[in-house]
Protein backbone atom coordinates (compact mmCIF):
# COMPACT_ATOMS: atom_id res chain seq x y z
CA UNK A 1 0.00 0.00 0.00
CA UNK A 2 1.35 3.45 -0.92
CA UNK A 3 2.30 5.78 1.92
CA UNK A 4 0.37 9.01 2.33
CA UNK A 5 3.53 10.93 1.30
CA UNK A 6 3.83 9.01 -1.96
CA UNK A 7 0.13 9.48 -2.71
CA UNK A 8 0.43 13.20 -2.04
CA UNK A 9 3.48 13.42 -4.29
CA UNK A 10 1.72 11.62 -7.13
CA UNK A 11 -1.31 13.88 -6.69
CA UNK A 12 0.90 16.96 -6.93
CA UNK A 13 2.78 15.75 -10.00
CA UNK A 14 -0.44 15.13 -11.89
CA UNK A 15 -1.21 18.83 -11.47
CA UNK A 16 2.03 20.19 -12.83
CA UNK A 17 1.58 20.17 -16.59
CA UNK A 18 -2.12 20.42 -17.32
CA UNK A 19 -2.22 24.09 -18.24
CA UNK A 20 -5.74 25.31 -18.97
CA UNK A 21 -7.14 21.80 -18.50
CA UNK A 22 -9.02 20.06 -21.30
CA UNK A 23 -11.58 22.83 -21.83
CA UNK A 24 -8.95 25.55 -22.11
CA UNK A 25 -6.67 23.69 -24.50
CA UNK A 26 -9.51 22.56 -26.74
CA UNK A 27 -10.93 26.09 -26.81
CA UNK A 28 -7.55 27.50 -27.86
CA UNK A 29 -7.34 24.94 -30.66
CA UNK A 30 -10.86 25.68 -31.89
CA UNK A 31 -10.03 29.40 -32.01
CA UNK A 32 -6.85 28.64 -33.96
CA UNK A 33 -8.84 26.52 -36.42
CA UNK A 34 -11.01 29.53 -37.22
CA UNK A 35 -7.95 31.61 -38.15
CA UNK A 36 -5.88 29.24 -40.27
CA UNK A 37 -5.86 29.58 -44.05
CA UNK A 38 -7.09 26.81 -46.31
CA UNK A 39 -3.47 25.98 -47.17
CA UNK A 40 -2.53 25.80 -43.49
CA UNK A 41 -5.58 23.71 -42.67
CA UNK A 42 -4.71 21.20 -45.38
CA UNK A 43 -1.10 21.00 -44.18
CA UNK A 44 -2.06 20.51 -40.54
CA UNK A 45 -4.71 17.93 -41.39
CA UNK A 46 -2.21 16.05 -43.54
CA UNK A 47 0.32 15.87 -40.71
CA UNK A 48 -2.36 14.83 -38.21
CA UNK A 49 -3.97 12.40 -40.70
CA UNK A 50 -7.35 13.86 -39.79
CA UNK A 51 -10.18 15.57 -41.61
CA UNK A 52 -12.37 15.70 -38.50
CA UNK A 53 -14.02 19.00 -37.70
CA UNK A 54 -11.99 19.17 -34.48
CA UNK A 55 -8.70 18.11 -36.09
CA UNK A 56 -6.61 20.38 -33.86
CA UNK A 57 -8.83 20.38 -30.80
CA UNK A 58 -8.80 16.60 -30.54
CA UNK A 59 -5.00 16.51 -30.20
CA UNK A 60 -4.65 19.62 -28.04
CA UNK A 61 -4.19 17.67 -24.80
CA UNK A 62 -2.10 14.83 -26.27
CA UNK A 63 1.09 16.31 -24.78
CA UNK A 64 -0.36 16.09 -21.28
CA UNK A 65 -1.25 12.43 -21.75
CA UNK A 66 2.10 11.65 -23.36
CA UNK A 67 3.99 13.20 -20.46
CA UNK A 68 2.67 10.44 -18.17
CA UNK A 69 3.53 7.50 -20.43
CA UNK A 70 6.58 5.35 -19.77
CA UNK A 71 8.42 6.93 -22.67
CA UNK A 72 7.17 10.48 -22.32
CA UNK A 73 8.42 11.61 -18.93
CA UNK A 74 11.32 13.48 -20.54
CA UNK A 75 8.84 16.03 -21.94
CA UNK A 76 7.57 17.28 -18.55
CA UNK A 77 9.87 20.36 -18.37
CA UNK A 78 8.70 21.48 -21.80
CA UNK A 79 5.28 22.48 -20.47
CA UNK A 80 6.55 25.53 -18.56
CA UNK A 81 9.35 28.03 -18.05
CA UNK A 82 10.14 28.52 -14.37
CA UNK A 83 10.62 32.25 -13.91
CA UNK A 84 12.81 32.70 -10.84
CA UNK A 85 11.43 36.13 -10.04
CA UNK A 86 9.81 37.58 -6.92
CA UNK A 87 6.02 38.02 -7.22
CA UNK A 88 4.11 40.07 -6.37
CA UNK A 89 6.96 42.57 -5.90
CA UNK A 90 8.52 41.89 -9.30
CA UNK A 91 7.89 39.61 -12.27
CA UNK A 92 10.25 38.78 -15.12
CA UNK A 93 11.31 35.91 -17.36
CA UNK A 94 14.91 35.43 -18.46
CA UNK A 95 15.69 32.65 -20.92
CA UNK A 96 19.22 31.96 -19.71
CA UNK A 97 18.16 32.01 -16.07
CA UNK A 98 14.84 30.20 -16.33
CA UNK A 99 15.01 27.66 -19.17
CA UNK A 100 16.77 24.65 -17.64
CA UNK A 101 19.10 22.14 -19.25
CA UNK A 102 16.17 19.79 -19.89
CA UNK A 103 14.40 22.51 -21.88
CA UNK A 104 11.28 24.59 -21.33
CA UNK A 105 8.17 25.71 -23.18
CA UNK A 106 10.09 28.39 -25.06
CA UNK A 107 12.87 26.08 -26.28
CA UNK A 108 10.22 23.49 -27.17
CA UNK A 109 8.34 25.94 -29.40
CA UNK A 110 11.63 26.87 -31.09
CA UNK A 111 12.57 23.24 -31.65
CA UNK A 112 9.24 21.91 -32.85
CA UNK A 113 8.62 24.89 -35.09
CA UNK A 114 11.96 24.20 -36.80
CA UNK A 115 10.92 20.57 -37.33
CA UNK A 116 7.67 21.65 -38.98
CA UNK A 117 9.60 24.04 -41.22
CA UNK A 118 12.05 21.36 -42.32
CA UNK A 119 10.76 19.54 -45.39
CA UNK A 120 13.16 16.69 -44.62
CA UNK A 121 11.55 15.91 -41.25
CA UNK A 122 9.98 12.46 -41.04
CA UNK A 123 6.18 12.30 -40.96
CA UNK A 124 6.22 10.70 -37.49
CA UNK A 125 8.51 13.47 -36.21
CA UNK A 126 6.25 16.13 -37.71
CA UNK A 127 3.22 14.53 -36.10
CA UNK A 128 4.72 14.87 -32.63
CA UNK A 129 5.99 18.36 -33.43
CA UNK A 130 2.53 19.52 -34.49
CA UNK A 131 0.87 18.10 -31.39
CA UNK A 132 3.52 19.70 -29.19
CA UNK A 133 3.24 23.13 -30.84
CA UNK A 134 -0.56 23.12 -30.54
CA UNK A 135 -0.23 22.34 -26.83
CA UNK A 136 2.82 24.37 -25.80
CA UNK A 137 1.59 27.63 -27.33
CA UNK A 138 -1.41 27.19 -25.06
CA UNK A 139 0.74 26.36 -22.02
CA UNK A 140 2.86 29.46 -22.55
CA UNK A 141 -0.19 31.71 -22.10
CA UNK A 142 -1.22 30.34 -18.69
CA UNK A 143 0.48 32.76 -16.24
CA UNK A 144 1.46 30.11 -13.71
CA UNK A 145 3.25 28.09 -16.40
CA UNK A 146 5.67 31.02 -16.54
CA UNK A 147 6.37 31.10 -12.81
CA UNK A 148 8.57 29.09 -10.41
CA UNK A 149 7.13 30.36 -7.11
CA UNK A 150 5.60 27.48 -5.15
CA UNK A 151 5.98 25.15 -8.14
CA UNK A 152 3.92 27.47 -10.30
CA UNK A 153 1.31 27.80 -7.55
CA UNK A 154 0.88 24.04 -7.14
CA UNK A 155 1.78 24.17 -3.45
CA UNK A 156 -0.44 27.16 -2.66
CA UNK A 157 -3.57 25.69 -1.06
CA UNK A 158 -6.82 27.47 -1.91
CA UNK A 159 -10.56 26.94 -1.72
CA UNK A 160 -12.73 27.24 -4.82
CA UNK A 161 -16.49 26.76 -4.81
CA UNK A 162 -16.21 24.99 -1.48
CA UNK A 163 -13.52 22.56 -2.64
CA UNK A 164 -9.91 22.39 -1.44
CA UNK A 165 -7.42 22.57 -4.33
CA UNK A 166 -4.37 24.63 -5.32
CA UNK A 167 -3.84 27.94 -7.07
CA UNK A 168 -2.34 26.42 -10.20
CA UNK A 169 -5.28 24.10 -10.66
CA UNK A 170 -7.94 26.79 -10.41
CA UNK A 171 -6.18 28.77 -13.14
CA UNK A 172 -5.99 25.64 -15.27
CA UNK A 173 -9.54 24.53 -14.77
CA UNK A 174 -12.04 26.07 -12.34
CA UNK A 175 -11.73 29.69 -13.47
CA UNK A 176 -11.98 28.64 -17.12
CA UNK A 177 -15.02 26.44 -16.48
CA UNK A 178 -16.76 29.19 -14.51
CA UNK A 179 -16.01 31.63 -17.33
CA UNK A 180 -17.35 29.23 -19.98
CA UNK A 181 -20.57 28.91 -17.97
CA UNK A 182 -21.55 25.48 -19.27
CA UNK A 183 -20.38 25.93 -22.87
CA UNK A 184 -18.32 23.20 -24.47
CA UNK A 185 -14.97 24.08 -26.05
CA UNK A 186 -16.39 24.64 -29.53
CA UNK A 187 -19.13 26.96 -28.29
CA UNK A 188 -16.78 28.83 -25.96
CA UNK A 189 -14.31 29.27 -28.82
CA UNK A 190 -16.99 30.62 -31.15
CA UNK A 191 -17.94 33.27 -28.59
CA UNK A 192 -14.33 34.25 -27.98
CA UNK A 193 -13.63 34.37 -31.73
CA UNK A 194 -16.61 36.68 -32.19
CA UNK A 195 -15.26 38.88 -29.39
CA UNK A 196 -11.81 38.96 -31.03
CA UNK A 197 -13.28 40.02 -34.37
CA UNK A 198 -15.53 42.64 -32.79
CA UNK A 199 -12.81 44.09 -30.59
CA UNK A 200 -14.87 43.44 -27.49
CA UNK A 201 -13.42 44.10 -24.02
CA UNK A 202 -11.08 46.64 -25.61
CA UNK A 203 -9.16 43.88 -27.39
CA UNK A 204 -6.90 44.89 -30.28
CA UNK A 205 -6.00 41.57 -31.87
CA UNK A 206 -3.72 43.25 -34.37
CA UNK A 207 -1.34 44.17 -31.55
CA UNK A 208 -1.23 40.54 -30.39
CA UNK A 209 1.04 39.74 -33.32
CA UNK A 210 3.49 42.61 -32.84
CA UNK A 211 7.03 41.35 -33.35
CA UNK A 212 5.94 37.83 -34.30
CA UNK A 213 8.57 36.30 -36.59
CA UNK A 214 9.77 32.87 -37.61
CA UNK A 215 13.24 34.40 -37.89
CA UNK A 216 13.06 35.26 -34.18
CA UNK A 217 11.19 32.27 -32.78
CA UNK A 218 12.79 32.42 -29.34
CA UNK A 219 12.24 36.16 -29.08
CA UNK A 220 8.60 35.74 -30.07
CA UNK A 221 7.96 32.96 -27.56
CA UNK A 222 9.78 34.88 -24.81
CA UNK A 223 7.59 37.92 -25.46
CA UNK A 224 4.49 35.78 -24.97
CA UNK A 225 5.96 34.22 -21.82
CA UNK A 226 6.86 37.63 -20.36
CA UNK A 227 3.39 38.96 -21.11
CA UNK A 228 1.77 36.02 -19.29
CA UNK A 229 4.24 36.15 -16.41
CA UNK A 230 3.39 39.83 -15.79
CA UNK A 231 -0.12 38.75 -14.82
CA UNK A 232 1.32 36.83 -11.86
CA UNK A 233 2.21 40.14 -10.23
CA UNK A 234 -0.67 42.19 -11.62
CA UNK A 235 -3.49 39.68 -11.03
CA UNK A 236 -2.82 36.09 -9.98
CA UNK A 237 -0.85 36.98 -6.84
CA UNK A 238 -1.34 40.74 -6.74
CA UNK A 239 -2.18 40.68 -3.02
CA UNK A 240 0.38 38.01 -2.14
CA UNK A 241 0.25 34.31 -1.30
CA UNK A 242 -1.45 34.76 2.07
CA UNK A 243 -4.39 36.55 0.47
CA UNK A 244 -5.29 33.70 -1.90
CA UNK A 245 -5.07 31.15 0.89
CA UNK A 246 -8.00 32.85 2.63
CA UNK A 247 -11.68 32.65 1.72
CA UNK A 248 -13.33 31.09 -1.33
CA UNK A 249 -11.77 32.28 -4.58
CA UNK A 250 -14.84 31.53 -6.72
CA UNK A 251 -16.38 34.81 -5.58
CA UNK A 252 -14.53 38.11 -5.31
CA UNK A 253 -11.22 36.73 -6.60
CA UNK A 254 -12.84 35.26 -9.70
CA UNK A 255 -14.70 38.50 -10.45
CA UNK A 256 -11.48 40.49 -10.12
CA UNK A 257 -9.31 38.25 -12.31
CA UNK A 258 -11.34 36.12 -14.73
CA UNK A 259 -10.63 38.51 -17.59
CA UNK A 260 -7.00 37.37 -17.50
CA UNK A 261 -8.08 33.83 -18.37
CA UNK A 262 -10.40 35.14 -21.06
CA UNK A 263 -7.83 37.28 -22.84
CA UNK A 264 -5.03 34.72 -22.50
CA UNK A 265 -7.10 31.91 -24.01
CA UNK A 266 -8.18 34.24 -26.83
CA UNK A 267 -4.60 35.37 -27.46
CA UNK A 268 -3.28 31.81 -27.42
CA UNK A 269 -5.79 30.65 -30.01
CA UNK A 270 -5.34 33.68 -32.24
CA UNK A 271 -1.56 33.42 -32.06
CA UNK A 272 -1.52 29.67 -32.63
CA UNK A 273 -3.51 30.12 -35.83
CA UNK A 274 -1.21 32.93 -36.97
CA UNK A 275 1.91 30.93 -36.10
CA UNK A 276 0.78 27.96 -38.15
CA UNK A 277 -0.09 30.28 -41.03
CA UNK A 278 3.44 31.68 -40.90
CA UNK A 279 4.88 28.17 -41.08
CA UNK A 280 2.82 27.13 -44.07
CA UNK A 281 2.10 30.35 -45.98
CA UNK A 282 4.65 32.88 -44.73
CA UNK A 283 1.86 35.21 -43.61
CA UNK A 284 0.05 35.48 -40.27
CA UNK A 285 -3.41 35.97 -41.75
CA UNK A 286 -5.56 33.41 -43.50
Amino acid sequence: MLSSLVVATIFLLTRLTNAWGTLGHETIAWIAQSYVSSTTKASVQSILSSTASDYMANVSTWADSYRYTSGGGWSAPLHYIDAKDNPPESCSVDYNRDCGEAGCSVSAIVNYTSILLDEKSKSSTKLDAMRFVIHFVGDLHQPLHDEALDVGGNTISVTYDGEKTNLHHIWDTEIVEQLADGQDAEGFAKNLTTAIQAGDYGWDAGSWLDGVSLNETQTTAMAWASEANAFVCADVLAAGVDAVEEGDLSGTYYKAHYDVARIQIARAGYRLGAWLNLIYTGQTSG
